[in-house]
């Protein structure tokens, strides 16, 4: 693809906004690393189905336009535009933070969900290898662990994927919206192609790795007709899971997710926004009423109607469509000192 220029809707935490009086210069990928306080990060929103997350980096490279946490970028002093896609944050103590968490007696074990708010397997991640780390404290503390990501650079790390599931639990879920090559990298230029996403889902299943996909987000006058396919070819793959989101757009977000439709397939922009809509009765973001990841009214019904018989049919054994974490069950987490004490008594 074209080199992309600097692009950022107007940051509300900042004072001022500043527009450029030439052409936009080239969005070049800028790395910054920074130890953390904290690593996992922990919500009691009724909107999120996990209570704690980690994140090794904020902002990626994929480049995704309708990325809901491109705001999240704007705390940093950053935009979430382009900025979000080519200035990317390292948190380099991952692993020590982490470790320091499970140590604590506070720490009962919850599942860790990888990543939240940045696929943990990124590019960036080929070389830092952060998120490898970070799942063999899982594994050495036997903590329940679940994944959701686009990136095929996961296979790398199914030996510690085997580990966690022999000794803890794990789940991973590959997100693929599009069955539409063409698609996908007009919307999610920097990602995995679907087809390699595809073969990412294959290798972890022929692993033993409990996997499923994420038909998300769903994107009504774009990618709706696409569903069945994906759901077909991720069955065909191996995968045993799924579910679905419907897309919600953050006033940035719709900023960026416009402008990218408007680049890329013109004729579908008011179709698109008219059907987002419709489906959350006259609300983009999802919030208020339908602070869930579904939408509403008899086209969205459709949709699920849709979805559920694929997912029948196919025999898919976990259907979640709001919620992917995988089920409460005791934990199986143990501190090593404490292993060490039991085999003692």
């Amino acid at each position: 693809m074209p080199p992309r220029t600097v692009s950022n809707p107007p940051n509300p935490w900042q004072s001022t906004h500043v527009e450029l009086l030439e052409p936009a210069p080239d969005a070049k990928v800028e790395v910054f690393e920074e130890p953390a306080r904290e690593i996992l990060s922990e919500n009691n929103s009724p909107d999120i189905p996990f209570r704690y997350s980690l994140n090794p980096y904020r902002g990626c490279h994929h480049g995704c336009a309708y990325c809901y946490a491109r705001p999240t970028h704007q705390y940093l002093g950053f935009g979430a535009g382009t900025d979000f896609d080519r200035k990317i944050i390292v948190k380099t103590n991952a692993p020590e933070r982490l470790r320091a968490r499970f140590m604590k007696r506070s720490w009962t074990g919850d599942t860790v969900m990888f990543s939240g708010n940045t696929d943990c397997y990124q590019p960036l991640e080929a070389s830092y290898q952060l998120t490898r780390q970070c799942l063999q404290v899982c594994a050495e503390f036997r903590n329940p662990v679940s994944i959701v990501t686009k990136g095929a650079l996961i296979q790398r790390d199914i030996d510690v994927l085997q580990e966690l599931n022999e000794r803890a639990r794990v789940s991973v879920y590959v997100s693929i919206a599009f069955s539409d090559e063409a698609m996908a990298r007009a919307i999610e230029p920097w990602a995995s192609t679907p087809a390699r996403r595809l073969q990412t889902i294959r290798a972890l299943a022929d692993a033993g790795i409990p996997v499923g996909v994420s038909v998300s987000p769903v994107i009504p006058g774009l990618n709706e007709d696409q569903i069945s396919q994906v759901l077909e070819q991720a069955a065909d793959a191996g995968a045993t899971g799924a579910f679905m989101i419907l897309l919600r757009l953050a006033p940035e977000v719709h900023t960026v997710f416009r402008e990218r439709l408007q680049a890329t397939y013109p004729n579908r922009v008011e179709k698109v926004f008219n059907a987002i809509t419709d489906m959350r009765g006259n609300n983009l973001t999802g919030t208020g009423r339908n602070n869930r990841m579904i939408g509403d009214g008899p086209r969205w019904q459709a949709i699920r109607d849709l979805y559920q018989l694929q997912v029948r049919k196919l025999g898919f054994r976990h259907n979640r469509e709001t919620e992917w974490i995988a089920e409460d069950k005791e934990t199986t987490f143990q501190r090593p000192g404490d292993q060490l004490s039991m085999n003692l008594e």
